[in-house]
Order: C-alpha cells, then structure tokens, then sequence
C-alpha cells in the first residue's frame, strides 16, 4: 500500500468522524476545550486502533481465503463505500444527544470507527500477515481523524448547519473507499 493510498484510507474513514464534529460543534455553540478534545482525541484513538483489531481477528483466516482475499478486500470496502454516499443523501434528522457528555462522546468514538475496523478486515485480506507494517496507516488513521474532528468542530462552531449540507463529506469519502476497493481488484486480476 502507497502512503497516497494511506492517507486517502485515512481520509475516507475520518469522514464520519467529521461530519459528526460538525454536528456538535453546532451543539457546543461556544469552546469547551474538555468534551472538545476529549472527542478528537477518543475519535481518533478508536479509529487508529480499530483497523488493527480488524486485522488481529481475521488474520489468521486469511490463509483459508487466499485465492478471494482481493475480492473479500474489494467487497467491504465497496460496501462500506457505498454505504457511505447512500447515508449522505439521506435527511439529517434533528437529533437529540448532548456532545458534552463523556459517555456521548464514548459511544459516537465507537460508533464512527466501525468502518476502520472492516478496513482491518480488508488489510488482512491484501496479505498482511505482520503487524508492523500497519502501524503506520494505524497512525495516519488516527491523526487524520483527529484533526478533522477538530476541525469539524470549528467548522460547526464558526459557520453551523450551512456548512455541513455543502461539503457532501460522507460522500466523498465513500467514494475514495470504492475507488481503493476497486484499485486492489484490479491489481489482483
């Protein structure tokens, strides 16, 4: 894997962790530095740390799917893709959660970070049988996910919900996700 493909891996995962920093920086109306950077730092600690239990779980599987792992890899990451530019046509609804609370914040950590662990799943899938090798994307993962959590913050806190609707973030990020999926199929075929 290419750093340009890390990055854009690390980009396309972020982006719920994004568009919900938005959302709360809506919420927040104001700085709150603790629930601030208690969820860009837990965003991206489980989005850094989730591709790696990905791989953990599935890697010792992946010798029993070695003739498929590059359609397994192309499969989650086109349907995560896909998922992704499908939830971002849908209506925001008003949602009723308080983005202050360490438990709120926990669960949308949680939440936003299971698509890094199928890109885990993924990793597996394309060979890598250490665990070396992955710490970097880990890393890139989790950076890049906090900084657009921050971010996605200021954003919602200085601009609110006009925004949100034009950066279409979820999209794109759906779409970087098929386009790697697509690219893995096709260096396998």
């Amino acid at each position: 894997m290419t750093h340009i493909e890390v990055w854009l891996i690390a980009l396309a995962l972020a982006m719920d962790c994004f568009a919900v920093s938005i959302a709360s920086g809506m919420l927040f109306k104001r700085i709150v530095w603790r629930p601030m950077l208690a969820m860009a730092l837990l965003f991206g600690l489980f989005q850094g740390v989730n591709p790696l239990l990905g791989w953990w779980a599935t890697n010792h599987f992946s010798s029993l799917i070695g003739e498929i792992d590059h359609w397994v890899a192309f499969a989650i990451l086109t349907f995560l893709g896909g998922r992704m530019v499908i939830e971002s046509f849908k209506e925001e609804e008003q949602r009723r959660f308080n983005p202050r609370s360490y438990k709120v914040i926990f669960t949308l950590a949680i939440a936003t970070s299971i698509d890094a662990l199928a890109v885990g799943v993924s990793f597996s899938c394309m060979g890598y049988d250490s665990i070396v090798p992955l710490m970097y994307p880990a890393v890139v993962i989790g950076f890049v996910s906090s900084a657009l959590s921050i971010a996605g913050l200021a954003i919602g806190l200085r601009f609110g919900k006009g925004i949100a609707k034009r950066l279409r973030a979820e999209m794109c990020g759906g779409i970087i996700l098929i386009l790697i999926g697509i690219k893995v199929l096709i260096e396998h075929l």
